[in-house]
């Protein structure tokens, strides 16, 4: 047990200093750790754990905290969250501080506005990468596909796009 804890604190803690933007956008990478490297769950797995960890109130790192859990138990639970957290609180802590003395530098400006398409870029690529992982036939994917359109295109809840999408993947499961 104290090996798959290890491996959790050290996968974890790594990923953890790269998240720039939130745990969205390293999502792949996680999926590719979790699924490919370790072996600790199925692709079918950790999309539902993702999707449970989305539709749960608060924030997005509860993914992490859910996989820790399903891997070690509530001692995985612990230290996932833990290594998910630490690095990144300490390194915005410490940028926070250098920023702050700096923020009137054009080298500063600079990297504010590189970080924004980076950020999104990487969230891009999540999404991408989690419909690879679990959009196989028709139906899933032109779900995802019109989920996608209908918040980059409307300006209504993507809950309403999470609700018709669900609808649609139930009835075509009782029809086929």
């Amino acid at each position: 047990m104290t090996g798959v804890l290890a491996d959790l604190a050290r996968t974890f803690a790594t990923l953890s200093l790269v998240s720039i933007g939130g745990i969205n956008v390293v999502l792949p990478e996680i999926r590719h750790q979790v699924v490919d490297v370790h072996g600790w769950m199925s692709d079918a797995v950790f999309a539902h754990t993702f999707a449970i960890a989305s539709a749960a109130p608060g924030p997005n790192v509860i993914v992490v905290s859910l996989i820790g859990w399903q891997v070690a138990g509530w001692a995985g639970l612990l230290v996932a969250t833990l290594a998910i957290m630490l690095p990144s609180c300490a390194l915005a802590f410490v940028a926070g501080r250098v920023l702050a003395r700096w923020s009137g530098t054009t080298a500063v400006a600079v990297l504010k506005d590189a970080l924004v398409p980076l950020g999104l870029g990487l969230m891009l690529a999540s999404g991408v990468s989690l419909m690879r992982a679990v959009d196989r036939d028709v139906v899933t994917i032109a779900i995802s596909l019109a989920t996608a359109a209908f918040v980059v295109l409307s300006r209504r809840n993507p809950l309403w796009a999470l609700a018709a999408g669900t609808i649609a993947n139930i009835i075509t499961l009782h029809l086929f």
